[in-house]
């Protein structure tokens, strides 16, 4: 790199900072965030699994309600369920197209959802995990505008919560603070690669 291209990158990284510092100055807001992750791409719950390592690694409790998945152990839960500062909680029997029962799924979403409700407004967690929320959402298992009044008016101000689950309605991407689209470019599945524990679950 000859000095004007130096002098060329230095400059740009100058202007770069000094509008990342401003940005960085006028944010002072501390508050509880509402994090939507959703799409069809994989990484939703490994998502929100890293930002809950983050918040108890600073010391916080979380707690975690799971609306569909049930059917296994993932390692997920195998690492994290004798944690002392997370809470687990498996609240569904399995992916929709398992069961195969539709009242069944809808007394276990509204079962999970008066838990995590409960845990959101406990004061006890900084951070609560409603692991695809956003499934039974989509089949009508729970009313959205009922989700939706009650992050909006009885989550405490200090409570961050984070929802996944692909498919995600407007009105919870309205109101959340961050919203990450995971898009599927490639998948293994596609190509005859069966599932592997460490990987998908």
């Amino acid at each position: 790199m000859d000095m004007t291209e130096k002098q060329t990158h230095e400059q740009r990284m100058a202007r770069k900072k000094a509008v990342i510092d401003e940005r960085i100055a006028k944010a002072t807001e501390e508050r509880g965030v509402l994090i939507l992750l959703k799409g069809n791409g994989k990484g939703k719950s490994s998502s929100a699994m890293g930002t809950m390592a983050r918040a108890v690694g600073h010391g916080k409790r979380a707690a975690v309600i799971q609306f569909i998945k049930g059917r296994s152990e993932t390692g997920e839960l195998k690492f994290f369920r004798d944690h002392p500062q997370i809470d687990w909680h498996v609240m569904g029997h399995g992916f929709t197209w398992e069961t195969q029962d539709r009242q069944r799924d809808i007394d276990a979403a509204h079962q999970a959802w008066e838990a995590a409700k409960e845990m959101i407004t406990s004061r006890e967690y900084r951070l609560v995990l409603c692991d695809e929320l956003n499934i039974v959402l989509r089949y009508d298992y729970l009313d959205i505008a009922e989700v939706v009044d009650f992050l909006k008016n009885e989550k405490p101000d200090d409570v961050h919560v984070v929802i996944t689950g692909r498919n995600a309605k407007d009105d919870l991407v309205e109101i959340a603070d961050l919203v990450t689209d995971m898009t599927q470019v490639k998948h293994p599945f596609r190509s005859g690669v069966k599932a592997q524990a460490g990987i998908e679950f």
